[in-house]
C-alpha cells in the first residue's frame, strides 16, 4: 500500500484526535501526518480527522464540527471523531471481533466522545483520559512544539488502546471458561477456577447460587473471594466470617484451626491459604458462618 496521508488540525488537540490517529497506527503501516487547518491541504489528504466540516467515512472524513454534527448512539452520546473512526475501523483494529470492538468502544470510545462533545451525563467524575491528553499540550512556560507534543500524546494512546483491547479480549474470552466452572461446580455456591480470569460479569450473569470464587494466585497460594451482589459493588453476597477481620498467618490460622492460613481483608471480601485445601476448607467455614 503507498503511503497515505491524513490530517487533522493544528494547534491545541485533544483526545479524540490523538486517540483517532493512534487507532489508524494500528491497521495502516505507514502514514504521512500533517496537522493544519489549510483547506486545500485537507482537500487532497486521504483521511481528515476532527477538521474540514464534514463526516462522510465512504470518503475519509471524520469530523463532527459541522451543523448538526455527525450523529449520535442510541444512548445518547453524540460521535467525536474518535467514534466515527471507531465505527469505520475498530472492527479491524479487533481482528474482526465485533464483541472485542463493541467492548472498547463502551469502556474507552464513548467516554472520549462524551467527554469531548460535552455530554458529561454518565461519565464518571475525576481525572479522566481525555484530561491527561490535554496535558500532554504545552503550557504558556514551554517552548514546546505542539506536533511533538502531539506525537508524544499518540505514543501513549496507542499504547492505552492496545491495553484497552487486551483487557476486553480477556474478558470476552474468559466467559466460556467461568461458565464451564459454573456448570462442574461440586457446592454451586463455591466456584473453583484453575486459574484467575476474569469472573464477575459472567459469573453475575449465569449464577444465583454463587457465594464464593476459589482460584490460584500468581505466587501459586490459593484465594477465596466474596461474590459481590453486583458487579462493581463493595457489598457482597456473603462476607467471609467476621472473626476473621483483619488477621494473619498465626492469628488466623488459631482462629480458623487451618495451619497455612495466610490472611483475611479487613473489608471480609477476600482471604488465603498456601493450599487449594485448606482454602476450600475456609469456603466451608464461610458458608456456616
Amino acid at each position: 500500500m503507498n503511503e497515505i496521508t491524513i490530517v487533522t488540525h493544528d494547534g491545541n488537540f485533544h483526545a479524540d484526535d490523538v486517540f483517532s490517529v493512534a487507532a489508524l497506527k494500528t491497521i495502516f503501516p505507514a502514514f504521512k501526518l500533517i496537522r493544519t487547518r489549510n483547506l486545500d491541504i485537507i482537500s487532497e489528504a486521504d483521511i481528515v480527522i476532527d477538521v474540514g466540516g464534514k463526516y462522510e467515512a465512504d470518503n475519509g472524513r471524520f469530523d463532527h464540527h459541522q451543523r448538526g454534527g455527525a450523529g449520535a448512539r442510541d444512548n445518547g452520546i453524540p460521535y467525536s471523531s474518535f467514534g466515527l473512526i471507531w465505527q469505520k475501523y475498530g472492527l479491524a483494529i479487533c481482528q474482526d471481533n465485533q464483541a472485542i470492538a463493541n467492548a472498547v468502544d463502551t469502556g474507552l470510545v464513548s467516554v472520549i466522545d462524551a467527554i469531548d462533545c460535552g455530554h458529561a451525563e454518565g461519565v464518571s467524575q475525576g481525572i479522566s483520559l481525555s484530561q491527561t491528553i490535554s496535558m500532554f499540550n504545552p503550557t504558556w512556560q514551554e517552548n514546546s512544539h505542539f506536533d511533538e507534543c502531539f506525537d508524544e500524546a499518540i505514543n501513549f494512546a496507542s499504547r492505552v488502546l492496545a491495553r484497552f483491547i487486551a483487557s476486553a479480549s480477556g474478558g470476552i474470552n474468559a466467559k466460556d471458561i467461568v461458565a464451564n466452572a459454573i456448570e462442574n461446580a461440586d457446592d454451586k455456591r463455591v466456584i473453583v477456577l484453575e486459574k484467575y480470569i476474569p469472573w464477575k460479569t459472567t459469573v453475575h450473569a449465569l449464577s444465583d447460587e454463587a457465594l464464593y470464587m476459589v482460584y490460584p494466585a500468581p505466587s501459586g497460594q490459593w484465594r477465596i473471594q466474596a461474590v459481590p451482589v453486583e458487579p462493581g459493588s463493595f457489598e457482597d453476597k456473603k462476607s467471609l466470617p467476621s472473626a476473621w477481620a483483619g488477621l494473619s498467618n498465626k492469628a488466623l490460622q488459631e482462629v480458623t484451626g487451618i495451619d497455612d492460613a495466610m490472611f483475611c481483608h479487613n473489608g471480609l471480601f477476600i482471604a488465603g491459604a498456601e493450599s487449594f485445601e485448606s482454602t476450600m476448607k475456609m469456603a466451608t467455614i464461610a458458608l456456616q458462618a
